[in-house]
């Protein structure tokens, strides 16, 4: 349905029928936003680990809350596993969601917010109290044209928000989230890592940086300190986020990372942490996503060259794109170094063959996702 009217209707009013859908279902489900504090995450990484972990926070602080991520859709002690592939729903389910919300008297809403889901104004008609930006790099550059356009449909949300806004500070775009206006700007820096009471026992400094930003969401709805600590160090799990999943004579982690920088500082962190002489990391990566984003594949590949010993690219999303041209552009970048098997079961089972004591299996690109989607919406 969905390809038929991009078919039928022009280009230029694709936005006019998108902000009608957006209009009617607000209107439909009564405006549920009015009665509630929505909180929206936005940025190119890090976005579920924050909402679950300002979700946390404001149950801890005696709230009740409801939460949309790319996880799962959560209302009060109620919850399912959110497999619509998509982090963002449309706008009539967003709309449900938020007056299921009202329905079971929360008094707050956390959703993952997209530069996607921005372009087709699925933020619109929704009253956010609170915007919080993550960090920012080249994602989805075909489907907005170029990194500026993909960073002003981030800041349309900021635009969109006049309540509060928490902004990664020691982000490079942070002057360009800074310029909207708002009731009150909170900024957030690594420096503030001083404020957890602990380590977080989440890996990678990038994990740091969200737990910071949840704090500091949490201080700005009045929590007290001590509470947010206690809530940021409960966190030793967010399915398909750096999971540990296997940690027997060697260990296997299982990561949602598919754009270079997420990469990278998965590899980062599992080297610093467990890497010494002697021992591998092994990876087994993709590309997620075929037919969008082609110019990132031998930059993935690169970017596994340089950190992992073993190196296997395998099938992840391919759609209507053949897989074996996928993971032969992700090869490419790995100079000769990779090891591509077409089967993703097969390609992991590689990988475990291949590890020995204290060695380190990374796999990335579907983190919890529980399908491969093929050609003509199949999957497997």
């Amino acid at each position: 349905m969905k390809e038929i009217i991009k078919k039928v209707i022009p280009r230029r009013f694709l936005g006019i029928y998108h902000f009608s859908l957006a209009f009617l279902g607000a209107f439909f489900y009564r405006y549920p936003s009015k009665r509630l504090k929505v909180i929206g995450v936005t940025g190119t990484n890090g976005k579920t680990t924050v909402t679950e972990m300002i979700s946390k926070i404001l149950e801890d602080g005696g709230f009740r809350v409801a939460l949309l991520n790319s996880i799962r859709f959560k209302i009060g002690a109620l919850e399912k596993k959110n497999n619509l592939r998509m982090t963002m729903p449309g706008r009539f389910k967003l709309q449900k969601f938020l007056r299921e919300a009202v329905d079971s008297s929360c008094q707050y809403v956390v959703l993952e917010v997209t530069s996607e889901g921005i372009k087709q104004h699925r933020h619109k008609f929704i009253d956010f109290s609170l915007a919080v930006f993550t960090n920012l790099s080249p994602e989805h550059i075909e489907a907005h044209g170029s990194f500026e356009k993909y960073r002003e449909a981030k800041g349309e949300f900021f635009k969109s928000c006049k309540g509060i806004h928490v902004i990664n500070q020691d982000d490079p775009n942070a002057p360009y989230f800074l310029q909207f206006p708002a009731a009150k700007k909170i900024l957030y820096s690594l420096k503030d890592s001083t404020l957890l009471s602990g380590e977080i026992k989440l890996l990678g400094e990038f994990n740091i940086y969200n737990a910071i930003a949840s704090l500091q969401v949490g201080l700005s709805q009045g929590i007290d300190l001590a509470i947010c600590q206690r809530a940021i160090e409960k966190f030793d799990l967010i399915p398909g986020r750096m999971e540990l999943v296997i940690n027997q004579s060697f260990k296997v982690f299982v990561d949602y990372a598919f754009t270079p920088n997420a990469l990278e500082q998965v590899y980062k962190a599992l080297t610093s942490k467990f890497m010494v002489q002697g021992l591998k990391l092994i990876c087994v990566l993709g590309s997620c996503g075929g037919g969008r984003d082609k110019w990132k594949r031998p930059v993935l590949g690169e970017i596994a060259s340089r950190y992992c010993q073993d190196i296997i690219v395998t099938n992840e999303d391919p759609y209507d794109e053949n897989p074996m041209e996928i993971i032969d552009q992700v090869a490419e970048g790995t100079k000769g170094k990779a090891l591509k098997i077409l089967d993703r079961r097969e390609a992991i089972k590689e990988a475990l063959k291949l590890a020995k004591t204290g060695d380190v299996v990374i796999i990335t690109g579907k983190g919890s996702e529980p399908s491969i989607c093929l050609a003509g919406g199949k999957k497997i």
